[in-house]
């Protein structure tokens, strides 16, 4: 009887976590294909699942953070669902690549898909340029489905506090490198001053190897000589022994 009663306390503590873990997985997230550097640019996907069994989701809408704002949006087209990109003006303009950006996307909406019951969908968006101050950028997505139940996924994390019910998706900024950045190669004299450089260092490399082998030559002479010297040397002296 105990051991029934174990066994079925066990079952129903496993099934507990599996429906927790199920249902604080299921909400609107986003990823980037590869890393999100600070400072370069980006291609993130939000994953958006459909929770309910009797409804499908039909609109996405995601705002985009005022404090950080992203100059370049440029969503990938997704079959089946229309895109409308919004902008708003800065407060405060941007420069960007030597130019003054005086707007940034404030919003993307997709409507006229549908994703049904037991399955997501992807919606890939290539932003930048990423902010080099911050270590993650806060979405605050609107689902929406055919049964006009909204679903609002716009609450923050708060450091120290459990998931909220609702979480924001938060893309995390992994740190700089020359790569997101973009540096560009060199070019014109730049180019042609770095690659006289690099001639005349490989030069310099290799008359300081011929010297080292004819050095090297040389020893090897000499103590042949001296070798061949005493060879005769002891010729010499065994041949007067041998005499004697």
């Amino acid at each position: 009887m105990n051991v029934s009663r174990i066994a079925l306390a066990g079952g129903v503590a496993a099934s507990t976590v599996l429906l927790l873990a199920g249902t604080a997985s299921a909400h609107v997230s986003v990823q980037p294909q590869g890393e999100a550097a600070k400072g370069g640019y980006a291609v993130i996907n939000f994953k958006v699942p459909n929770e309910r069994d009797d409804a499908s989701t039909t609109k996405l809408e995601v705002n985009f953070p005022t404090d950080h704002p992203l100059a370049s949006v440029m969503p990938q087209p997704v079959p089946g669902w229309d895109i409308k990109v919004t902008k708003s003006k800065l407060a405060k303009p941007l420069e960007m690549h030597g130019k003054t950006i005086n707007e940034a996307v404030s919003k993307v909406t997709w409507t006229g898909g549908k994703i049904e019951s037991g399955r997501f969908q992807q919606f890939p968006l290539s932003v930048g340029q990423l902010p080099e101050d911050a270590d993650q950028l806060v979405f605050k997505a609107i689902q929406t489905y055919d049964d006009k139940e909204v679903v609002r996924w716009i609450e923050e994390q708060k450091e120290g506090a459990d998931e909220p019910e609702s979480p924001a998706p938060v893309l995390k900024l992994t740190a700089a490198t020359e790569d997101a950045h973009g540096a560009a190669p060199a070019s014109g004299s730049d180019a042609g001053d770095k690659k006289d450089a690099d001639h005349a260092k490989d030069e310099q490399t290799t008359a300081s190897a011929g010297s080292s082998n004819d050095n090297t030559a040389r020893v090897l002479g000499i103590v042949g000589i001296v070798i061949g010297v005493a060879g005769v040397a002891f010729g010499v002296l065994a041949g007067r022994r041998r005499t004697a």
